[in-house]
């Protein structure tokens, strides 16, 4: 090994040399570590998300009025049918049914057997004792009540002569359950027509009543076949509480041929008729309510 002195010439020129990076080859590695990002997977696609390309983007055209329009109709379906109407693809053409109403068979044929006998039969309790055996208006009109004043004393002379005034309460409101029957038989007759209408009975040959009558007809009508079974359901409550003293003397065949038949038929008819007025109201409320309900069970 030869000796290096440090004062001698050949120690500076042949000792190893490192390379010293200039300036600007350390700006630019700087510069080139800094902008130099790794480049990150995109992350996955949304499964609830649709992609779409820039491509599909920049070809859709621009909105028009057509999806106004078509939120327009989307709007009046649902309204048009809790109005019972029917709507269409557009909204110029799309406008409720007119509710329209005709009484059934079973209505009318009530109406024309019990209206006349409610009126003879207030007119016997409005006119007592004329009207009663030994009154001068008694026969011929009210004969058959000489009958019907033993069976139910409620009737009779007895209870009249006690002040006994159930009877006269309930002919009372037999003039107001008669007026009631009577509005609706005139709100139909006098606004039916035959064309023009949609709805329960619109095919029927007797006409049907159309619009805001429509619903006033079912609405009056709906309200006297409640006040008809209430105030016999009442009659017989009275019967029951007092110990049957108006009924209780007469034998069983008696008691049901005259007394439970002739007065259950008015509980059971206008039972019915509260029935099928009711849920033509609701129907014509709610046309697809009871559809619905049925689909759910």
């Amino acid at each position: 090994m030869l000796p290096i002195h440090p004062e001698s010439p050949e120690h500076t020129t042949n000792s190893v040399s490192f390379p010293v990076p200039s300036i600007n080859t350390m700006v630019q590695t700087r510069s080139a570590s800094s902008t130099a990002v790794p480049r990150l997977s995109p992350p996955p696609p949304s499964p609830t998300k649709r992609r779409v390309s820039n491509r599909s983007a920049s070809n859709t055209p621009a909105p028009t009025s057509a999806p106004a329009a078509a939120t327009e109709v989307e709007v009046t379906k649902p309204l048009a049918a809790l109005r019972g109407g029917s709507s269409s693809s557009t909204t110029s053409s799309s406008s409720p049914a007119i509710l329209s109403h005709t009484p059934s068979t079973l209505a009318l044929a009530w109406l024309a057997i019990s209206l006349p006998l409610v009126a003879w039969d207030t007119g016997y309790i409005m006119l007592r004792p004329h009207s009663m055996p030994g009154g001068s208006w008694h026969a011929p009109i009210w004969v058959p009540y000489a009958l019907y004043g033993q069976v139910d004393y409620v009737y009779g002379r007895e209870r009249w002569e006690a002040g006994d005034g159930f009877c006269g309460a309930q002919g009372t409101m037999n003039i107001v359950e008669s007026l009631m029957y009577l509005a609706y038989l005139w709100i139909w007759y006098s606004n039916k027509t035959a064309t023009g209408a949609s709805g329960s009975g619109a095919a029927s040959t007797r006409g049907a009543v159309t619009g805001r009558s429509a619903g006033l007809a079912m609405l009056i009508m709906f309200s006297a076949c409640v006040m008809t079974v209430s105030k016999t359901v009442l009659y017989w409550l009275n019967e029951s509480w007092s110990g049957f003293h108006g009924i209780g003397h007469n034998s069983a065949r008696d008691l049901v041929a005259l007394w439970i038949i002739p007065n259950g038929a008015w509980i059971i008819f206008p039972t019915y008729l509260i029935y099928a007025y009711g849920r033509e109201i609701l129907d014509s409320m709610a046309p697809s309510t009871h559809r619905a309900t049925e689909k759910l069970e």
